[in-house]
């Protein structure tokens, strides 16, 4: 199974078999790190303008662990494991949310081979059974009670924010 820099388990055996659409893929197939951020790498900018900045991976054959730039990270609404949703507190900054990020790859940074960030979300349930290896990401779950009734509370108490009534409106039924 692989692990993290620090040696916790990620709870899968190949990131890839995880892993989405790249970050900086456009909707017309186009490399958006190679045309905006050229900077980051010269080289790579170069090479793929050649090619119309068209994706690595759009190749035949190629995949995207063929591109030294990519990168899936999560804008999960759900947990990966479980199927937990996320609920927000619109009004409340100091709530802590139900889903986490989870690196599943972090890649390396000293350049000798491609810095592939992959990450998934997990509810915080399902993320500390993972480090702790009680779990897999792909493990058939179910969200854990505590996990639901935090998601419940925070329902209700958005249900009651959809319930407020003006002042007009509580002077007009007196």
């Amino acid at each position: 199974m692989e692990r993290t820099p620090t040696g916790t388990p990620v709870g899968v055996d190949d990131p890839y078999d995880h892993a989405g659409r790249c970050d900086h893929l456009t909707s017309d197939g186009h490399c958006r790190l190679a045309r905006e951020y050229a900077d980051r790498d010269p080289a790579f900018a170069r090479e793929r303008a050649r090619e119309d900045y068209d994706c690595v991976a759009a190749a035949d054959g190629c995949a995207f662990r063929d591109c030294p730039h990519y990168a899936a990270t999560t804008s999960g609404r759900e947990c990966t494991r479980c199927g937990l949703e996320e609920v927000r507190m619109a009004h409340d900054s100091t709530a802590r949310p139900l889903l986490e990020e989870h690196h599943l790859s972090y890649g390396t940074r000293d350049g000798t081979d491609p810095s592939h960030e992959i990450t998934v979300a997990l509810c915080r349930w399902c993320h500390t059974k993972v480090h702790k290896s009680f779990a897999r990401i792909d493990d058939d779950a179910a969200p854990d009670p505590e996990a639901i009734a935090a998601r419940e509370g925070r329902r209700t108490k958005e249900q009651a924010e959809l319930g407020f009534r003006s002042a007009r409106d509580r002077v007009d039924d007196t």
